[in-house]
């Protein structure tokens, strides 16, 4: 046995070398810039052709929701239409092939899809059926699924009073012990005030639903004042699980107002954060919101756009106390985004959707942001493509747009990262004012070869339970890749007019494998669920095993 001895020490050695070889390796791949995806533009190849248009009522809004209408798993894509109608249209793409889509009939009557700025989908009254929340000039709708992309208005079925407002914002959540979501909607001016425009922002809505069997939203609180608001957010700021909604607001149609925090205590009227409460005064051009954990620490970062720079906050704690209050970082991250990275037009830029996604699958959330002149407005760039800010391994983004193939002369709005073709790699839609709808496929790492290589490995993630909040809003996913966590929240709101429901990407690099727990809404955690790379995982609460679900390589079936 002693001539063992040396094997064994020499096999030893070997893997140590080996294990420095590889530390070494992974060292100079953190060190190497980020792949960069490569994105074809094939709106109109894949049978998409509609505009957001109209007066200065649609300066602003101009959504998508994302969301699969006809239960096929594949994304679907709802297009706000302003002053024209809205449209849904069908997701037809083949698994790995190129995007394709068809306009359907939602049943529904032609006059509320008319002055439409945005939607949200979510399944209100807990069928099973993706409903729609429509933001509207004039009265929101409630819109109930009914399979196979057909939908019913349901405000008189759910007691939901739309207003008459001119809606831009909106977000929803689950609260402890109520069977259907919380919901809110941000609105911009009124106008039906003296003075309009100037100085006469109109209040939010907080609609709770009334215990029940069925939704019940006969009781609203009006959230005063109201500053203008472009995009709402339902945040567990502080990890404690009760939500607070943060507010973003216009300044340019406010006086005195600022960005806004409200607590929202369980049978209690929500109030606002003051100063009192740690809160600090910003006022900014705020235009969207996105979140993220940038930092692994269990708390959230918020990119905040605005007219001339991009805000990126992340929270200072002050004492023994967490408290709301924010530092920017953008600048140090390199996200200003302030003005346009190509061309000649050094005026400033004007922000609007902004959304953190995996694009590249290597682990790291990076942030893309869309950008148009309001209408003509003298003072900021006329060429103003959108951004793609990817995360390189040291923390900072660096700009890619140009070189991804995403800056198209167009006024971005709202817009969505979605894998419409089941492929594994993120593509993009953005609604464009007065210009065609722009949709991206995602064709893989650009190297400068004719031919993009593929990106890194990935897995998509749904979940459900039985019972109230079925898709199993709010909660968290922890994503364990090697020596690394990844962690991703499931929300609806934020962004600019736009929502999404579906699979959630996560970017997994070089791993094969993967381990995913669950905290669920109501902050019971799963066991580990172990699952290899380049899957579409489903998760059903209380299963022992996740399932793959495996997309079709034919359109339709």
């Amino acid at each position: 046995m002693t001539g063992l001895v040396p094997m064994h020490r020499a096999l030893a050695a070997a893997a140590i070398i080996l294990a420095v070889f590889a530390g070494a390796a992974a060292a100079r791949a953190e060190e190497a810039p980020a792949p960069v995806p490569r994105f074809s533009e094939e709106a109109r190849q894949a049978g998409i052709d509609h505009t957001y248009s109209g007066p200065w009522e649609y300066f602003v809004g101009g959504g998508t929701a994302i969301f699969d209408c006809d239960g096929d798993r594949r994304p679907d894509l709802f297009l706000a239409g302003g002053e024209g109608r809205a449209a849904l249209y069908r997701n037809t793409s083949p698994a790995g092939g190129r995007l394709s889509f068809e306009p359907v009939d939602t049943g529904l009557p032609g006059r509320l899809l008319e002055q439409v700025t945005g939607a949200y989908p979510l399944d209100i009254d807990n069928d099973g059926l993706m409903d729609l929340a429509l933001l509207r000039v004039g009265e929101n709708q409630l819109l109930r699924g009914t399979g196979e992309c057909r939908f019913e208005p349901a405000n008189r079925r759910f007691s939901f009073n739309g207003g008459r407002g001119w809606t831009t914002g909106f977000a929803a959540v689950f609260e402890k012990d109520l069977a259907f979501p919380t919901l809110a909607f941000g609105n911009y001016v009124d106008r039906s005030a003296p003075g309009s425009p100037w100085g006469t922002c109109d209040d939010n809505a907080l609609h709770r639903p009334r215990p029940g069997e069925t939704p019940d939203y006969s009781e609203s609180f009006a959230l005063t004042p109201g500053y203008c608001s472009l995009s709402l957010l339902f945040t567990d700021w502080n990890r404690s699980g009760e939500p607070a909604l943060r507010v973003s607001n216009d300044r340019h149609y406010y006086r005195g107002g600022e960005e806004q925090l409200w607590a929202l205590p369980p049978g209690r009227s929500p109030r606002p954060y003051r100063r009192s409460d740690g809160w600090r005064h910003l006022k900014i051009w705020g235009m969207g919101i996105a979140t993220t954990d940038l930092d692994g620490d269990g708390l959230p970062e918020y990119a905040l756009t605005s007219m001339g720079d991009t805000k990126l906050q992340t929270i200072d704690q002050e004492g023994d106390d967490l408290l709301p209050v924010y530092r920017d970082i953008a600048f140090d991250k390199g996200v200003t985004a302030h003005r346009p990275y190509i061309g000649e037009d050094m005026r400033p830029s004007t922000g609007w959707h902004a959304e953190f996604q995996d694009v590249n699958n290597d682990t790291l959330q990076d942030l893309f942001i869309a950008k148009g002149n309001v209408e003509a407005m003298p003072d900021f760039a006329a060429f103003d493509p959108d951004n793609l800010l990817i995360q390189q391994w040291d923390g900072r983004f660096a700009e890619q747009g140009a070189r991804a193939g995403i800056a198209l002369d167009r006024r971005g709005r709202g817009a969505g990262l979605a894998d419409f073709n089941m492929d594994g790699l993120l593509d993009l839609v953005v609604v464009n004012r007065s210009a065609p709808v722009s949709l991206f496929r995602n064709l893989g790492r650009d190297d400068g070869s004719e031919r993009p290589k593929p990106l890194g490995n990935w897995i998509a993630i749904a979940l459900s339970q039985d019972g109230a909040n079925r898709n199993a809003v709010g909660a968290k996913l922890s994503i364990r890749v090697g020596a690394r966590s990844l962690t991703r929240d499931i929300g609806i709101g934020g962004g600019h007019a736009s929502g999404q429901a579906g699979f959630v990407h996560v970017g997994l690099g070089v791993a094969e494998r993967a381990v995913i727990r669950v905290r669920w809404p109501d902050g019971d955690w799963s066991h580990g669920y172990r699952v290899f790379a380049n899957q579409f995982v489903l998760i059903d609460r209380g299963e022992e095993n996740a399932r793959y679900w495996y997309p079709p390589r034919e359109a339709g079936n």
